[in-house]
């Protein structure tokens, strides 16, 4: 029996999450997302531009760029039978995002710290843009589960939201846009370089951050947290720059009791429970999140299906 293609769809986004957690983000220069780096690092230096160009050359080559990463992704769904999408699909898809790599380098970076300071540091500086030479043992874990609960949206939620609207072309475009953001979206000398590709992911990231709020706040009201993620949230939410990661952030650091620092920048909850003990936490409530997305997503498909079937639309 040959499958509809929305059927098709949820039985690759279920596939991907599994191939997801048996094996991760292979380390090879050859990875998609590694070539994708080394291009957005080749036209991505601002000193090889005047001031006056950057903007428009960093729009240029933004669309030069997704439209280059999402090209064979577009093909692969255009001209391939069904039996070959359902083995190379879930394939393709898992290069979009990244969710056992996310838990694996926060791990990382916890392991790491019970080595000393300088070896937390080394790994933490591996994830997060800023100075990490100072940080003490609080703030280097505050700067790893920060990067984790940020990038459930960036690096999951949203690819897997745009893959259920638009296929594996809408996770490839999400995933360049997230990957140039990484790259340029900074307000040092990439700034005008860099400007709209931190736009257009802000822009890529608004729907998803708020459906992972709306999970995080489901899971945290399950857990009888409910009220003090929604007053963290509310408070402390707009402390991050951006109009994404810190209301997603506000909503974890409430919920599970502790507090994110990025010190001279923000401060964002109470921290009426330590990092240490609250890390399994987090970890439970990201994987909250992604299963019940992917819960959702397929299940919306499958009434979406279930209504063109019925209507013969």
């Amino acid at each position: 029996m040959v499958p509809s293609a929305i059927e098709a769809e949820i039985l690759v986004l279920v596939v991907a999450l599994f191939v997801d957690r048996l094996v991760g983000d292979p380390h090879s220069s050859w990875h998609p997302v590694a070539i994708l780096g080394r291009f957005i690092g080749w036209w991505g230096k601002p000193e090889n531009y005047s001031p006056e160009i950057q903007r428009v050359i960093g729009i240029t080559f933004w669309l030069v760029t997704a439209a280059l990463f999402a090209l064979p992704f577009y093909c692969f769904e255009a001209i391939s039978p069904w039996y070959i999408y359902l083995v190379a699909g879930p394939l393709l898809l898992k290069i979009c995002f990244a969710w056992r790599a996310l838990e694996d380098h926060t791990i990382a970076v916890v392991e790491a710290l019970k080595n000393g300071l300088e070896s937390g540091r080394a790994q933490v500086k591996m994830l997060v843009s800023r100075e990490t030479a100072s940080l003490g043992h609080d703030h280097i874990l505050s700067a790893g589960y920060e990067s984790m609960t940020e990038n459930i949206t960036d690096s999951i939620i949203a690819p897997l939201f745009y893959f259920t609207l638009f296929g594996l072309t809408g996770a490839a475009v999400c995933r360049a846009a997230n990957t140039m953001d990484a790259m340029l979206g900074y307000r040092d000398e990439r700034v005008r370089l860099g400007w709209f590709s931190a736009r257009v992911d802000d822009i890529l990231n608004f729907i998803p951050a708020r459906i992972t709020m709306l999970l995080l706040l489901l899971y945290f009201a399950l857990k009888g947290k409910f009220s003090e993620a929604v007053y963290i949230m509310r408070r402390d939410g707009h402390k991050r720059p951006g109009f994404n990661g810190g209301n997603v952030m506000a909503v974890m650091a409430g919920g599970t009791g502790i507090q994110f620092e990025k010190p001279g920048v923000y401060t964002i909850g109470d921290g009426t429970r330590t990092l240490d003990e609250a890390g399994p936490d987090i970890f439970r409530a990201t994987r909250f999140v992604v299963i019940a997305f992917v819960v959702l997503a397929g299940g919306t498909l499958f009434l979406l299906g279930s209504l063109i079937n019925s209507t013969g639309i």
